[in-house]
């Protein structure tokens, strides 16, 4: 089997997705792990930082430019600011108060806001099965965040609002960006953004925050190394890789799966035993969530 052949292999697509869903999974708790010594600008920034470097390298590898099309200087700055910036900071924000296996399962909702979004600015149509599938899921999202108490405190819901606000800013570029930044290469797409919004958000830090870098710890840097390099370079390039190679709608499904691994390694990492309202009120969630990605024609024919 020659290299092409292998990469293509069956065997890869279905190991690189694994990964993916692991490494999506991980990620969450990684940032609330990088939270308990750093506050959450820097910790958005440095992980970005740290990044940065080796994008540039794949992308100078990969023969792509840095810099994003003439003409599309609006664009970059959306991207930069409302994709990269604020939602990771107000992720990093948010995990100061909400468990990382909950913040997984409210962005777990970006897929529904871009359907939303795509009707507003596509004008695409919404689906019956849509609809039922997005009702299912935030009722039973309402529900979770009701019984663990989420919506008592000012702070943890301060913090709830903070990761829906990030996955409504994610929902909006991932629908915008196919109308504004169609033909721009997926390494050009992110490597400069990334670089920039790492640098604003240190820059931000240094400004309104009180940092002690001595008081980091080794916790937390190894969490942002971790971040930095295989959850933001090696996740993004493994997505990429299958984006090319299987069907959107089913790599959409990582969606459904990195949630259930950030709560059971959140249950392990807080030493909580999960209760059984939360399994139940989370597999009705996603399985609504997962009726929005449904082939459409599934349901045409059940009508006809």
């Amino acid at each position: 089997m020659n290299k092409k052949n292998f990469f293509n292999s069956k065997f890869v697509i279905f190991l690189l997705f694994i990964i993916v869903c692991l490494t999506w999974g991980t990620t969450w708790i990684g940032i609330k792990i990088a939270v308990e010594t750093v506050n959450p600008l820097l910790a958005a920034g440095l992980r970005f930082v740290i990044a940065f470097p080796f994008l540039i390298l794949i992308t100078i590898f990969a023969k792509s430019p840095i810099l994003f099309p003439k003409k599309t200087g609006h664009f970059f700055i959306l991207l930069t600011i409302f994709y990269f910036t604020i939602p990771y900071y107000l992720i990093s924000f948010g995990e100061q108060y909400v468990s990382s296996g909950l913040t997984s399962l409210l962005f777990s909702t970006m897929p529904i806001f871009s359907i939303l979004f795509a009707k507003i600015i596509l004008k695409d149509k919404i689906f019956i099965n849509q609809l039922i599938g997005i009702s299912v899921g935030f009722l039973c999202l309402i529900y979770i965040l009701i019984s663990e108490g989420l919506v008592n405190s000012y702070t943890d819901f301060l913090g709830v609002i903070s990761i829906l606000l990030a996955a409504l800013m994610h929902g909006f570029l991932y629908v915008y960006s196919k109308k504004a930044g169609e033909g721009i290469n997926v390494f050009t797409f992110n490597t400069l953004p990334i670089g920039v919004a790492g640098i604003m958000l240190c820059l931000l830090s240094f400004y309104f925050e009180d940092n002690h870098f001595q008081n980091i710890s080794l916790n937390s840097w190894l969490a942002l190394i971790y971040l930095g390099i295989f959850a933001s370079v090696g996740g993004f390039i493994a997505y990429f890789f299958l984006l090319k190679r299987m069907s959107p709608v089913i790599l959409s499904f990582i969606f459904i799966i990195f949630p259930v691994v950030a709560i059971f390694i959140s249950s392990i990492y807080d030493n909580k035993i999960i209760s059984t309202n939360f399994i139940i009120c989370t597999i009705i969630m996603l399985c609504g969530f997962a009726i929005t990605k449904l082939p459409i024609d599934f349901f045409k024919k059940e009508n006809a």
